[in-house]
């Protein structure tokens, strides 16, 4: 008789996967953050109507079977300004955060690792960045950089770091006392390839939970600044220049506010879902 084959032992994130795709807010979220990310990759194929050209004929007409979504004060396909406009809010979401952990991490594993008068000065003066409210900071960056997306996405990125920094030293703070670490370290491995081969692995769950969340901020506050003028600048298509522009029309063309609306609000509540289906999926405790 033969002997049994081990069975295959699959990763924590695939794992996670299998359980979100059994939960059914967090698979809701899935497939609507997914939708929103094949519109912006296929958008010139989604599209059939040019997102900047204007039409004279065609001014601020009610969805019909020509404009689903109708046209807005330039006569611009509402519908295709929606799906571009899909690209500047999830590239600001996605570069943002990427921006956030790139500042965040090492500066909080650096403060969690390191201890004493360096974990002081860290800790002071992220409190003193997170005292201000993370909007108002990203406005205040991005009026002093100009307005534009790049500059909108590193003002998001720059104002979203703290964040990561206190839950990378949180997380630093608890593993660097595990069993595992001190074996490390007695082995004689250098305090830098603890904290990135041992430590940083092992809190990347909580920082993939706390991204996607992040992403969800990203995309409110990336409509935020395009909708003050600090964003995407026209006539590139963006949900919050859209919605800046719609409410001088919410009486004669509600159809004009109603779409990026709603885009932003399915968007972020798909993350949010799927941040905490992550969530639950990482978490022991949760299961």
């Amino acid at each position: 008789m033969s002997a049994a084959r081990p069975g295959r032992v699959r990763g924590p994130y695939a794992v996670a996967l299998a359980r979100i795709v059994r939960e059914p807010a967090a698979l809701f979220g899935l497939v609507v953050v997914a939708g929103f990310v094949c519109c912006a990759l296929f958008a010139p194929y989604l599209s059939a109507w040019d997102p900047i050209a204007t039409n004279w004929g065609a001014i601020r007409k009610a969805p019909s079977a020509l404009h689903w979504l109708g046209t807005d004060e330039l006569g611009r396909d509402i519908l295709a300004r929606l799906v571009w406009g899909s690209r500047a809010s999830l590239l600001a979401g996605l570069v943002s955060v990427s921006i956030a952990l790139g500042i965040g991490v090492p500066i909080g594993l650096l403060a969690g690792y390191a201890g004493g008068v360096v974990d002081y000065l860290i800790g002071r003066l992220n409190d003193a960045v997170l005292a201000c409210p993370f909007l108002i900071t990203a406005i205040a960056l991005a009026a002093l950089l100009g307005p534009s997306l790049a500059n909108a996405m590193i003002a998001i990125g720059v104002a979203a770091a703290p964040v990561f920094v206190r839950l990378t030293r949180g997380q630093v703070l608890n593993l660097k006392v595990e069993d595992f670490v001190l074996a490390a370290r007695a082995v004689g491995n250098t305090p830098w390839r603890i904290a990135w081969r041992h430590i940083l692995p092992n809190a990347l769950a909580p920082l993939s939970v706390q991204a996607t969340l992040a992403v969800a901020s990203a995309v409110i506050a990336e409509a935020s600044l395009s909708f003050l003028g600090l964003g995407q600048q026209p006539p590139e298509a963006s949900w919050g220049s859209m919605l800046n522009t719609a409410k001088n029309y919410l009486e004669n063309a509600p159809w004009m506010s109603i779409s990026p609306g709603a885009a932003i609000f399915l968007l972020v509540l798909a993350l949010n879902l799927l941040g905490d289906g992550l969530r639950d999926a990482l978490d022991p405790q949760r299961r």
